[in-house]
């Protein structure tokens, strides 16, 4: 299995997972010109994706679905909930290739499975998604106030895991966010930490995680510095050893992940 992120940060997400000739994205939230110049240099096109799944839809994650829809008539999947808040914001949208799922419900694409699970996060059927090739399985986690037991469960015991490494508490708290917004990301529907981060990816890499992706950095209040050190730090300090860890570039295609 292998994992590049097409973007990663407050401006856009999307992520490419591909097992031999299946491949599918998480989120299309650039525009559907960045992402078929990304898949491109990867030598893939728009019609070889076996389908897009959606974690949610703030306009982070969903801004370059309405054209994708139009050029590739690609399978989208999510909740149903999260499809309505979708078509209030994108009324462009082709209705026709929306597919529901539920939490917990397996989709087969091809060699791949895809199984979704409800998260924490202030929009309507927010889900993080587990995905396996029959040999390897991989987990993105973002977009998440807290990492419930659900969740954990949920991804326990991954090869991969993407994990949200949103901002730094102190220089959220002392940067220039109004009150109220620092509390909307601060609190238990909006985003993680790099400490909840580190503290995730301590527990995964115990139970036999071999690679953590550090994701949706946001811009004003983390570097990439700043939040792969909290996390290195921490598995040092418990003695953990050996794993491979990145941070996603926010708005370029990534190195190869292989798992």
């Amino acid at each position: 299995m292998e994992i590049h992120t097409l973007a990663s940060g407050s401006a856009g997400n999307s992520i490419l997972i591909s097992s031999g000739t299946d491949h599918i994205l998480i989120d299309a939230g650039i525009s559907c010109r960045k992402i078929t110049t990304r898949l491109a240099s990867l030598g893939l096109a728009l019609s070889d994706l076996r389908g897009i799944f959606i974690t949610h839809t703030h306009r982070d994650h969903i801004d370059g679905l309405p054209v994708l829809t139009r050029k590739a008539k690609l399978p989208i999947y999510l909740t149903e909930h999260a499809a309505a808040d979708l078509l209030c914001r994108k009324k462009d949208m082709e209705v026709d290739t929306l597919h529901y799922i539920l939490p917990q419900e397996l989709v087969r694409l091809g060699k791949m499975e895809i199984t979704g699970f409800s998260t924490s996060h202030d929009a309507p059927g927010s889900m993080g998604y587990l995905i396996s090739d029959g040999i390897r399985r991989a987990a993105v986690v973002t977009d998440l106030g807290y990492v419930s037991a659900s969740v954990h469960e949920a991804v326990r015991s991954v090869d991969a895991a993407v994990i949200e490494s949103n901002y730094d508490a102190d220089w959220l708290r002392n940067g220039p966010y109004p009150y109220l917004l620092q509390e909307r990301i601060l609190g238990p529907t909006g985003h993680l930490s790099n400490e909840c981060c580190a503290e995730l990816a301590l527990r995964l890499v115990r139970e036999g995680t071999g690679l953590i992706i550090l994701a949706h950095l946001s811009d004003e209040n983390n570097s990439p510095e700043h939040a792969l050190k909290r996390v290195k730090d921490m598995l040092s300090d418990a003695g953990c050893c050996g794993v491979r860890i990145s941070v996603a570039p926010r708005d370029s295609l990534s190195d190869c992940f292989e798992i």
